[in-house]
């Protein structure tokens, strides 16, 4: 039971870095690589904020809102100095790595005598007996159950549908006299936004801030994506973002049974397996819908 729980949590927490890779892979068909570098980036202002007596709570926002500027700063990159759409993502992730440290003040900073959204008063009274096991859970799903409904909410205005047609149809947006550069900028500035908060939350989950603990980021980000959307594709009731949601805890589901069978050093090895098996399947399923038609 504990396992399962643990699996829910991390594959939640994850689950709001993959709506951010959701936007810019799915959407945007952008490979942006920001998201190694602004996942730690949330974890890095949360810590620093946490540590000097904030409100835990005020560091979510303000980990979506410096998420926010990252995902900027890549689209200036990208649309202004005309820079490659990988290379913006590179360059982004490189100058973050620094970034982070400046803003920690160091590579890692444990935070397990401070409070946070997961333990303080209010929690402890609200979760205390029996319920203790689950506060954390309980947290982790109202936070991404927000993410998940304002994000819907957004890809239903003419803002959502007009992010959504640069991806699929740029010259539809230029037709109707729109700056399709301006739209990438929103999508990216939205999607790192979402990755950050992500940080956030798990700095504050596992109690410290690691200058490490993007590496990889964008690699489960894209196979909880890419699980979710080729397993449910054919559901039509689920939205996008579920499957993407229900994608990050399968796909940390995966992880955790692979890791029981073998020694934790060799988590980098098995993650990068199942991503490059993730991907072949979904060739395969693509080229095969392709013969039948």
């Amino acid at each position: 039971m504990s396992m399962i729980i643990t699996i829910l949590e991390q594959g939640l927490i994850y689950g709001i870095l993959a709506l951010g890779v959701y936007i810019t892979y799915k959407i945007l068909d952008f490979p942006d690589l920001t998201v190694d570098g602004s996942f730690p980036l949330g974890a890095s202002i949360t810590a620093a904020m946490i540590t000097r007596g904030m409100n835990p709570y005020i560091t979510l926002l303000a980990a979506f809102a410096v998420g926010v500027l990252a995902g900027v700063c890549t689209g200036l990159i990208h649309v202004k100095c005309k820079v490659r759409d990988l290379l913006s993502g590179i360059i982004m992730m490189t100058a973050l790595w620094s970034i982070n440290l400046y803003i920690a003040g160091t590579a890692n900073v444990p935070l397990f005598s401070q409070e946070t959204i997961f333990k303080n008063d209010l929690v402890s009274g609200l979760f205390a007996g029996a319920l203790a096991p689950y506060a954390t859970l309980v947290i982790v799903l109202v936070i991404v159950v927000i993410c998940k409904i304002l994000l819907d909410a957004y890809l239903r205005t003419k803002s959502g549908f007009l992010l959504r047609a640069v991806g699929d149809n740029d010259i539809l947006v230029t037709s109707l006299a729109k700056d399709q550069g301006n739209v990438k900028i929103l999508g990216l500035a939205l999607a790192n936004g979402l990755v950050c908060l992500a940080g956030s939350v798990f700095c504050q989950e596992q109690r410290v801030f690691e200058i490490s603990m993007g590496t990889g980021a964008i690699v489960i980000g894209l196979a909880s994506v890419i699980i979710g959307t080729s397993l449910f594709k054919n559901l039509s009731f689920f939205k996008a973002t579920t499957m993407v949601l229900i994608g990050s805890i399968i796909y940390k589901a995966c992880v955790a049974i692979a890791i029981r069978q073998f020694e934790p050093q060799s988590m980098k090895l098995i993650t990068a397996v199942l991503f490059l098996v993730i991907l072949i399947l979904s060739m395969d399923r693509k080229k095969k819908v392709k013969t039948n038609a």
